[in-house]
């Protein structure tokens, strides 16, 4: 029941009951962190540093647009 009150909200269960104060609302994102989760560790690795490297390149590039 609590799995399908928080699928209809686009929320995790765990938000729904308190143990969560972060909430991804992208249904798309959610499947595609489930999915990289379950990759081999190297594999997951090599996304992440992808990941940081956006995130930090965008940073930076707000940061010096000032």
């Amino acid at each position: 029941m609590a799995k399908k009150i928080a699928d209809e909200l686009g929320v995790t269960v765990d938000y729904l009951i308190g143990g969560s104060t972060s909430m991804v609302l992208d249904k798309k994102l959610l499947k595609r962190i489930e999915d990289i989760e379950a990759l081999p560790e190297e594999e997951k690795e090599k996304i992440y540093y992808f990941i940081d490297m956006a995130i930090t390149y965008n940073k930076t590039k707000k940061a010096y647009s000032r």
